[in-house]
């Protein structure tokens, strides 16, 4: 049971320090609003959770590379500042999937309101 403390901790370390997590939060929660209003199917919301949680999880390990990385030097290294911007860009790309997923997903719905 330890391991969902600590799992815990780590939302809770998340959601208070890192903004950028809670604003893939809240767009995660529109995601989620989104495809109960437009009565996505089975296949659209695996996409949908899968993509949301793929942009958590990705900002999650970013964060946690931050961590680490400014705990092993205050100083400035090109190392570090690599470690950070790879970790970083990593959120960029399944942000980017995610945002492809959902307006693939979404679009067709919306055009059907029209």
């Amino acid at each position: 049971m330890s391991r969902f403390k600590y799992a815990l901790d780590g939302l809770k370390t998340l959601l208070i320090k890192d903004q950028k997590f809670s604003l893939h939060i809240y767009a995660s929660i529109i995601a989620i609003v989104f495809g109960f209003l437009l009565h996505i199917n089975r296949s659209e919301w695996i996409f949908i959770l899968l993509a949301i949680s793929l942009v958590l999880a990705f900002e999650a390990i970013n964060t946690a590379v931050e961590y680490v990385v400014d705990l092993v030097t205050t100083e400035y290294h090109d190392y570090a500042k690599y470690a950070k911007d790879i970790a970083a860009f990593s959120v960029m790309i399944v942000s980017i999937l995610a945002s492809i997923i959902g307006l693939i997903v979404f679009i067709p719905h919306l055009i059907n309101l029209i």
